[in-house]
């Protein structure tokens, strides 16, 4: 989200001495770790207990400690890299995107290019917010179609059987049919002239969101059965999606530098950022070891769909799909922003409005589609965690890091280090690009052939 507010040229961080610009005042600590904790906690901490599963009982919350500290030490180094460069620069801030730049500016041969470095980044963010839109559509179609199914015969009771269903749910539509009709009223949404008409309302999903899972929490807890025959290591051909799981659940480093930007005390940070992302891996760890361990083999792609057909339950799926569907607004403006204006720059004002409706209709409809075409929850979220989210949260950081420091005493253990993360990042991004990929299309083939026999 940072790729939206280039910064203006001003005095140096050390200058400013941490003063926020225009004399504005900036977030507080709790406020700075509340939106830290938002950006971190969505649709990927439901998928987790299913990566779990393709883990191993053992290796995946093990992998996911692992991974959380490389998340966390990766935005620490994108932190240091804008602070060095901010003052090397004279500019008061930079976003992800420029710290990439004048990185590259910081070496001879790359100068020529760094306009490319910045790009990039935004290339990057546009694939991943997008990405996360597209996700939103499945979710919600999944889980609300979960609802309508078994409406009729929702009980009071929340006891289930061995699959986790009350009752068997009776066949309504397509769940892509569901993405159609919510299509319409994601497209109002987007006509929202600024985030502020949001405000109570995402004030509000957050609210339901925090309900819903600690209700999600309560249950599984509850009903946790004796965990000993459940496999401590996953097979080796899962374990790819898991990597795009978990990485597309560490989706936070986009809002570390404007969070670090806007704080009242930017040196405070550091301390943020430890607390929030520690308790983002525990939320992690926890709900994806507690969920697989409930509801084992079964466990779906969102954590919602295995939850039982009781009034109860029902309601929790329908409040976090609401928290989802204002949520698909917040993530909707970065993309938005980077792409549209550049065309409304080229247009008399009288057509500026209209196509700029225009436009984010056609990026809505462009979302669905592909989200119709990729209805499968668990493979979509993979997908796009190995695809763009390896590249902001692992690749880049410790490349950014190289750049910046590379003529300022860089030791050989350092470099080893940041190549091996960035090494990490490439290896998940293959693999789980290649895996999901060709699970989907082993999916479709199979769903075919059903169809054919039917």
């Amino acid at each position: 989200m940072d790729a939206l507010c280039p910064s203006p040229p001003g005095p140096s961080r050390s200058q400013r001495n941490y003063e926020r610009n225009g004399g504005r005042p900036g977030t507080s600590f709790l406020q700075t770790l509340i939106h830290l904790l938002k950006g971190n906690i969505g649709t990927g901490l439901l998928g987790l207990p299913l990566a779990v599963r393709n883990a191993g009982l053992v290796l995946g919350p093990v992998s996911l400690l692992i991974m959380g500290i490389i998340a966390v030490h990766c935005m620490r180094l994108l932190v240091t890299c804008s602070h060095h460069l901010s003052a090397k620069m004279n500019r008061p801030s930079l976003t992800y995107g420029e710290a990439v730049q004048y990185a590259m500016e910081n070496v001879t041969s790359l100068r020529r290019h760094s306009q490319w470095g910045k790009r990039t980044v935004n290339i990057f963010l546009i694939i991943t917010q997008l990405g996360f839109c597209c996700v939103y559509f499945v979710f919600l179609s999944d889980n609300v179609k979960q609802v309508v199914e078994a409406a009729n015969a929702t009980t009071v009771s929340c006891q289930v059987n061995l699959t986790n269903q009350t009752v068997v749910g009776v066949p309504s539509m397509d769940s892509r049919l569901y993405m159609l009709c919510f299509l319409p009223f994601l497209i109002l949404l987007v006509f929202t002239p600024s985030l502020n008409v949001l405000a109570p309302f995402s004030l509000i999903a957050n609210l339901m969101m925090t309900v819903s899972l600690l209700l999600i929490y309560y249950y599984s807890l509850t009903h946790i059965s004796d965990p000993s025959d459940l496999p401590k290591v996953g097979q080796a051909k899962d374990y790819p999606l898991f990597f795009g799981t978990a990485i597309f659940a560490f989706e936070g480093i986009g809002v570390v530098l404007p969070l670090e930007n806007k704080m009242h005390r930017p040196q405070s940070f550091s301390v943020v950022l430890y607390v929030g992302m520690s308790i983002v891996t525990f939320l992690y760890i926890s709900l994806g070891t507690i969920g697989y361990m409930c509801f084992r083999e079964n466990i779906g792609g969102s954590i919602t769909l295995n939850l039982p057909d009781c009034w109860m339950y029902q309601v929790v799926k329908l409040l976090y799909c609401f928290g989802i569907f204002i949520t698909f607004a917040l993530q909707f403006y970065v993309p938005a922003e980077i792409l549209i204006p550049p065309v409304l720059s080229r247009l008399s004002e009288r057509w500026k409005k209209t196509v700029d409706l225009l436009l984010r209709t056609m990026l809505v409809i462009f979302t669905c589609i592909l989200a119709v075409l990729i209805p499968e929850l668990d493979l979509v979220i993979s997908l796009v965690g190995s695809v763009s989210s390896s590249f902001l949260a692992l690749i880049f950081p410790p490349l950014l890091q190289i750049l910046t420091f590379h003529d300022d005493g860089l030791t050989p253990p350092l470099l080893l280090k940041n190549l091996i993360i960035s090494l990490i990042g490439a290896v998940g991004f293959v693999s789980g690009t290649y895996i999901a990929i060709s699970e989907l299309i082993a999916r479709n083939t199979l769903k075919q052939q059903q169809g054919m026999l039917q």
